[in-house]
């Protein structure tokens, strides 16, 4: 069974950074293709940065070089390094593989940016 447990969440003032952590189990996680998605209220989810198993970034264009994803196998964790955050970043942010495993999505982390 994938588990994936989200943290690293927080109250920040416009332009701070955060970095989320997204430790998983349940999965082989170094063939997987893991993503960090978030949901603001109302609207549907969308992905924002992905990694392959072979390192291979993308970012949605709304957070492309602000937002860094990575992982680090050994721990079976991914990583969102945040940067330069704005107001309307402030979303619930989750992490599942990619495409997602509809029976994985997590509590996710809370991330909200003070203007």
């Amino acid at each position: 069974q994938v588990q994936l447990v989200e943290s690293g969440g927080g109250l920040v003032q416009a332009g701070g950074s955060l970095r989320l952590s997204c430790a998983a189990s349940g999965i082989i996680f170094k063939f997987a293709t893991m993503g960090w998605y978030r949901q603001i209220p109302g609207k549907q989810r969308e992905l924002v940065a992905t990694i392959t198993a072979a390192n291979a970034t993308n970012a949605a264009d709304s957070v492309k070089g602000r937002f860094t994803i990575s992982r680090d196998v050994a721990k079976n964790t991914v990583y969102l390094q945040m940067n330069s955050l704005k107001p309307e970043d402030t979303a619930v942010y989750y992490c599942n593989t990619v495409p997602a495993s509809n029976n994985a999505w997590g509590q996710g982390t809370q991330v909200t940016v003070a203007s």
